[in-house]
């Protein structure tokens, strides 16, 4: 079993890879911090259903697509803030994603949070992710 050194980049390419093969669902090796991105990404419409699997050690997120008239509710993401560069930003600097049509998914201090959430509330972080 290899070592992931980026297990958002990780969970975002196989949701990526998933709705591209038209699968009914994706299972993603769990943590906090996946399954706070999963309750994001349900909350904001873009996959219908969160689910535990597993037990101890071998936990997993059975992620359930979601597709409206077979056209995939994410028709693409990418990844901003990377091991290797993080990026932060201020509630103020916050920026709509594809005109208002996309989310950013921001890591605050007080958990994970879409970016419209995140200019609502004040708060500023670092942006995970860009979904469309």
């Amino acid at each position: 079993m290899s070592v992931i050194s980026d297990p958002i980049g990780d969970m975002l390419i196989r949701i990526k890879n998933a709705y591209r093969a038209k699968q009914a669902s994706v299972l993603v090796p769990h943590s906090n911090l996946k399954q706070a991105l999963a309750e994001v990404l349900k909350t904001t419409g873009y996959i219908a259903d969160i689910e535990k699997k597993g037990k101890r050690v071998r936990k997993f997120l059975e992620l359930t697509l979601k597709y409206s008239d077979g056209a995939p509710a994410i028709s693409d993401l990418k990844r901003i803030s990377k091991p290797s560069r993080r990026l932060y930003v201020q509630a103020s600097k916050i920026r709509q994603v594809k005109y208002g049509h996309g989310i950013s998914v921001i890591s605050t201090s007080r958990g994970l949070m879409s970016d419209k959430d995140a200019k609502d509330k004040k708060l500023g972080g670092e942006v995970l992710a860009e979904i469309w």
